[in-house]
């Protein structure tokens, strides 16, 4: 296997995965060090690029969004923890570029501010609506309902359903549970979540059986990717056919995460493929986008596409099962696109799991957070 062959190839792969025999890992090509901050580093022309064309922005309101998203991610912590027991979640306002930190105590609020985020007064702790969430979680969902999750800003839980099926009886009485539980508001959306597994194709990233995803993050020992793509113990294939390793965990449903380990020659770099409509991205750390912070995604399939984060801690309702504590965006993906790298600036977010639509007409899509997987299974991400 030689590096210039899996350039040629077009490995799909979101995660870059260099497999040679003859030459060692010392030989592989290095990230080198630094020479400045990341904070000072301008962002690529092909990253404005893309985010003007999936997110409808100019150069300049790209570049100032990506500027504001990285004060906001910083600024999160200290922020909740000013809030203390009257947290009511967060998100960045894109019209003013300002986190914002919702409260359900005015007293917090001087604290609050005094950290430089916005404020607003709301009815219900994100402890509050997390445990109301949970209690809808037990419920039995119909097909007909899509997901739901905490909405922050509204201080309510969001039920979304098929706008087709929104008449269903079944829709309807789980629709009036959810609401002797929890304070709901309902949302239609236009089809129902499906997982982006695909059968097998030539000359992309890694299969199971007859089954195409995209790998995620390099991980020591290995990449994380979705539970959906294989179940623990299951051999995984590179592009070329070649072994990699096998399933070291999986879950699915209830999660969709899951981690390979990486032998036979193959190892992993801290690199999200660009698919040349950007430059390949370095990992620098994982640190969590707000809600309404744009968003990234690379996969076999649609290669790069970007976004806005649009909710957190969402249960979707696949034909599987419910999958919990998943994060929503207004990114698209198609089939082969699952167990890919979603990737905020230079921080690792989570991988693909499901959505609906497709990237010729939109969509959204679910992501399992990679900090979640992490934790599971006692990995560390690769960084550069």
């Amino acid at each position: 296997m030689r590096h210039a062959t899996v350039l040629r190839s077009g490995l799909s792969a979101l995660l870059l995965v260099v497999a040679w025999t003859a030459v060692g890992p010392a030989s592989a090509s290095a990230a080198p060090a630094p020479t400045e901050s990341a904070a000072t580093l301008p962002a690529a022309p092909a990253l404005l690029s893309a985010m003007r064309r999936d997110l409808g922005l100019t150069e300049h309101q790209a570049s100032a969004r990506l500027a504001d998203e990285k004060a906001a991610t910083a600024l999160e912590p200290e922020a909740k923890r000013a809030a203390g027991s009257a947290f009511g979640g967060s998100w960045l306002d894109a019209r003013t570029g300002r986190l914002t930190i919702a409260v359900t105590d005015s007293g917090r609020v001087d604290a609050v501010r005094a950290t430089g985020a916005a404020t607003r007064l709301v009815e219900h702790s994100a402890q509050e609506l997390d445990a109301a969430k949970a209690r809808i979680d037990a419920l039995p969902a119909p097909s007909g309902v899509s997901s739901w999750h905490v909405d922050p800003a509204t201080s309510r839980v969001v039920v979304n359903v098929v706008a087709s099926e929104q008449r269903d009886n079944d829709v309807r009485a789980f629709v009036a549970q959810a609401r002797r539980v929890a304070p709901v508001t309902v949302e239609t959306i236009a089809e129902a979540p499906r997982t982006f597994a695909a059968g097998t194709v030539g000359g992309d990233p890694y299969y199971t059986g007859n089954v195409r995803c995209s790998i995620g993050f390099s991980v020591y020992g290995g990449f994380v990717t979705a539970g959906h793509c294989g179940g623990t113990g299951q051999s995984v294939r590179g592009w070329d056919g070649s072994a990699i390793g096998n399933f070291q965990g999986s879950s699915f449903p209830g999660d969709d995460y899951a981690w390979v380990n990486v032998a036979n020659g193959w190892w992993t770099v801290p690199v999200v493929l660009g698919w040349g409509t950007v430059s390949d991205q370095l990992v620098r750390g994982s640190n969590e986008a707000p809600i309404n912070a744009s968003i990234c995604r690379s996969g076999s399939t649609t290669r790069w596409h970007c976004g806005r984060v649009l909710a957190k801690n969402e249960t979707v309702n696949y034909s599987q099962g419910a999958v919990y504590q998943m994060t929503k965006t207004s990114v698209c993906a198609e089939g082969g696109d699952s167990g890919g790298s979603f990737i905020s600036g230079d921080q690792a977010q989570g991988v693909t799991s499901g959505g609906w639509g497709n990237c010729g007409g939109g969509g959204e899509t679910w992501y399992q957070p990679v900090n979640e997987i992490l934790n599971r299974y006692g990995l560390r991400l690769h960084t550069a």
